[in-house]
């Protein structure tokens, strides 16, 4: 509850944490009439980085041409007309209508209603309300409001009952030596755990041993198809993801994935993680994103070695629920490691941590296999790719830096 101590010879002071203080002043005394702000003006479309790369260039001439006819009629929800507080206090402030991004500033317009015959230049303490700024300090995707109260379940298990709670997944293409590997490493740590294979080689061979369910698909559907039969199978809880080349550890430790996965929506991942830094763009173009490797945000609270941020890369813990939300596109068929996060920003709460990881297989003569290059990196990757976040995802450019800094 504020006091206003408007009157002669008074002004106000705003205080660092939201207190407001009265003082005298001494100037020439003016009565105003206040009136509404008027709606900020809309802001601009974004503008593409240095680096960027632009989509739309990338399209075929026929689908640059269709796309230059095409008008689309933009929608506006309800929650984007300006409302404001009627002054009961001299103080009008508005309630609806801005949108502020994640850890960015915006400018909030106030007035002071004129209660008083006299008052201390009501013009000036406007011009100070005008200059009043609003900063989202915090990373969360649920904040809608000016206030928002969340009640928050820490899971936390012990190893043993740790296989009802999590499976394992992975999927596999050409690439037995290295799965077998895999299989016995976790074998070894977690010999309880359920461990769903999505098998997608040209010449499938039979995996067996306890606990494990391996699926057969058509030959070279590919990563997200494989990922997406995995997933549906779950019926724990919360999953594990890993690449068939990797091996656990003793620091694969899943038991502190699960204590920080309790206070999450989405996925616990190590520490290849990256940001997604996205501007609204207009309705026809769309937005534009930077993807920026390594970079985190504030520290995850009680979790001290665990950060929020965007992305993470192949060994993360996900909550199976929050990840079919979102889904796999299966049009992915090879080299997606952002393109999950991008369809599910602003769906899923993801944290990195720096006291789990995995190991990494080398490659040998005996593991490696040629015809898996050959299926790795297919040609035109980029431009389907590229095709994919213009129309699906709506972005007229994306950047991708490797360095947190630039």
């Amino acid at each position: 509850m504020y006091n206003y101590c408007l009157g002669r010879n008074m002004k106000l002071l705003f205080l660092k944490g939201g207190n407001i203080r009265c003082s005298r002043w001494r100037s020439i005394f003016q009565s105003s009439r206040s009136t509404f702000p008027r709606q900020p003006p809309p802001s601009p479309p974004c503008s593409c980085t240095r680096g960027s790369v632009l989509l739309k260039d990338l399209l075929p001439k026929e689908q640059r041409e269709r796309l230059a006819q095409i008008q689309q009629n933009g929608t506006s929800s309800v929650l984007s007309k300006l409302l404001y507080a009627l002054p009961n206090s001299p103080l009008q402030y508005p309630i609806q209508g801005y949108t502020v991004r994640s850890l960015i500033s915006i400018d909030l317009k106030c007035n002071l209603k004129t209660v008083f015959k006299h008052s201390s230049s009501l013009v000036f303490l406007n011009e100070l309300l005008a200059k009043v700024s609003y900063t989202s300090s915090i990373y969360h995707i649920n904040t809608g409001d000016l206030v928002l109260c969340i009640s928050v379940t820490f899971v936390f298990l012990c190893p043993s009952d740790i296989q009802s709670q999590v499976t394992i997944l992975t999927k596999t293409f050409l690439r037995y030596p290295q799965l077998k590997v895999l299989l016995a490493s976790i074998q070894q740590f977690y010999p309880n755990i359920t461990v769903i294979i999505a098998d997608d080689s040209l010449e499938p061979e039979r995996i067996s041993g306890k606990n494990i369910q391996q699926y057969i698909m058509p030959p070279a559907q590919g990563w997200f198809a494989g990922r997406n039969l995995a997933v549906s199978q779950v019926i724990t809880k919360y999953f594990l993801w890993v690449d068939d080349d990797f091996i656990f550890t003793q620091n694969t430790k899943i038991e502190e994935f699960l204590k920080v996965g309790g206070s999450l929506e989405g996925n616990t991942g190590n520490r290849f993680c990256f940001s997604l830094l996205y501007e609204e763009g207009d309705d026809v173009e769309g937005g534009c994103l930077i993807r920026k490797y390594g970079e985190t945000f504030h520290p995850l609270p009680d979790f001290p070695k665990c950060s929020f941020t965007h992305g993470v890369v192949n060994f993360f813990l996900a909550r199976t629920d929050a990840v079919r939300r979102v889904g796999f596109d299966p049009q992915l068929q090879r080299v997606g490691h952002s393109e999950f996060f991008m369809d599910g920003l602003g769906l899923m709460m993801v944290a990195t941590c720096k006291d789990v990881e995995v190991g990494h297989q080398r490659k040998t003569k005996e593991n490696n296999n040629p015809r898996y290059q050959e299926f790795r990196k297919p040609k035109n990757i980029g431009g389907f790719k590229s095709q994919l976040h213009y129309f699906k995802n709506h972005l007229k450019c994306v950047r991708y830096s490797f360095k947190a800094s630039e």
